[in-house]
């Protein structure tokens, strides 16, 4: 794998991809996507502001887990609106580093 992170859980993976959003660090994004779901590359908007992040539910994604679910609402303003982004995110653990595989928005 390509030492994607030293994560120990998937909510702590998927906390730091949040800040990774709200930093605009898209080579750590990248570099935590697993490879068979991974875009090319992401262009993330510089006018979008990450407040806040609730995690909501968890399944599996443990020191013991090979994969797992994170359930969050992240929290945004763009151009003066707020907004949240609700999604259940799956993630996997690959030679002991967690991944982000892909997520359901709802």
């Amino acid at each position: 794998m390509d030492g994607a992170s030293s994560a120990p859980t998937a909510e702590t993976l998927m906390r730091s991809r949040f800040t990774a959003f709200a930093l605009l660090d898209t080579q750590y994004l990248l570099r935590t996507w697993h490879s068979d779901h991974r875009p090319t590359d992401l262009d993330l908007d510089p006018t979008r502001r990450w407040t806040g992040l609730d995690i909501l539910d968890t399944e599996r994604g443990s020191l013991f887990d090979t994969d797992g679910i994170v359930e969050f609402r992240a929290h945004y303003s763009h151009r003066r609106v707020s907004d949240t982004l609700h999604e259940r995110s799956r993630f996997v653990r690959v030679g002991g580093d967690w991944l982000y595989v892909d997520g359901d928005i709802g």
